[in-house]
């Protein structure tokens, strides 16, 4: 196996509109070693969601995709073909999506849902997919699971059936799996069950993990490195206890300074909040994308390129101020 589950340099996806066209993702590079996790987090809107589409390969076709370099579980995708994506997906690459009751067909069966695919990819027997059904609905905790694959969705609870969407993406044995926020729609006690089988399970079956998500108490729990994103680029990447410990990118420290701290935090006290908004990503973006936000910023930050530097081993910020806020 390659130590490199993913490795994407310069992935950029541009989506025309009326407005003109859309940057969305804008250069960003990713990296996943085999049996790692990657946390990719940052607000609504900077690109997440669609870096993770873009990855495997599920954008509307009207959506531009372009990279340098792409390699995934050890092939070379840079001449990306929808053939090509489509024989990966579910095989060597699976994805959990934020909300299951809109992802599950409520018409048909669970069975019917988690076996389909691996029978057409793998030319399985209904008897050979219903048993690989069977064995990962078990190892995601559902009870009884012989019996659940005549049943519907609506039989079944949130956290069951974001179970049933981990279950029906581990029934291809992907090597590298994507999470797209699956915990967003849970409740507390539900999520980090949710979160505990996705450990578990990427231990049990040496699983890369790509984890998207806007919730830094998640990483923390979960990530082996994390991956800040803003406005469509990667602001800033760093181990994970070193990202905790001492962010170096202005936005990563707004990040964390509005994170409550127990036994620190007053109750009832006013958080942190990083001041203005994301700027709009329609057209060209010159300069530090988030300058106008920044008590750091300075009239360097609106030219271009604005540099990328490697503090230490690991590590990696994108701020013409990167050396001051390290200070």
């Amino acid at each position: 196996m390659t130590d490199m589950m993913l490795d994407i340099k310069n992935l950029q996806v541009s989506i025309p509109t009326d407005r003109g066209t859309l940057n969305a993702v804008r250069g960003v590079d990713l990296s996943i070693s085999a049996g790692k996790t990657l946390c990719l987090v940052g607000e609504s809107g900077c690109g997440k969601s669609l870096t993770a589409t873009a990855i495997i390969g599920l954008l509307p076709r009207y959506a531009k995709v372009t990279t340098e370099r792409f390699a995934m579980a050890g092939q070379d995708l840079t001449a990306r073909t929808e053939a090509r994506l489509a024989k990966m997906r579910g095989r060597d690459v699976a994805m959990i999506f934020q909300d299951p009751t809109s992802t599950l067909n409520p018409t048909l069966t669970i069975g019917r849902q988690l076996t389909e695919g691996v029978m057409r990819a793998e030319r399985l027997s209904r008897k050979e997919a219903d048993a690989r059904a069977i064995e990962m609905l078990d190892r995601v905790g559902i009870a009884n699971p012989a019996a659940r694959l005549v049943q519907y969705p609506h039989g079944f609870s949130g956290g069951q059936r974001q179970r049933i969407m981990i279950a029906s993406a581990l029934m291809g044995r992907p090597k590298l799996l994507i999470a797209d926020e699956p915990t967003t729609a849970l409740d507390v006690t539900i999520q980090a069950q949710i979160l505990a089988l996705l450990d578990e399970l990427q231990s049990d079956l040496g699983l890369s993990l790509l984890l998207i998500t806007h919730d830094l108490g998640v990483v923390a729990s979960i990530a082996d490195e994390v991956a800040v994103m803003y406005a469509g680029r990667i602001a800033e990447r760093a181990p994970v206890k070193d990202l905790f410990r001492a962010p170096q990118h202005p936005y990563t420290r707004g990040l964390l300074a509005a994170i409550p701290v127990p036994g620190q935090t007053p109750r009832g006290s006013e958080l942190p909040a990083i001041p203005g908004r994301v700027p709009g990503l329609v057209g060209p973006l010159k300069g530090c994308a988030f300058r106008d936000r920044c008590s750091f910023a300075g009239e360097i930050c609106g030219q271009d390129p604005v540099p990328g530097h490697a503090p230490a081993p690991g590590r990696f910020v994108e701020c013409h101020k990167a050396a001051e806020v390290a200070a």
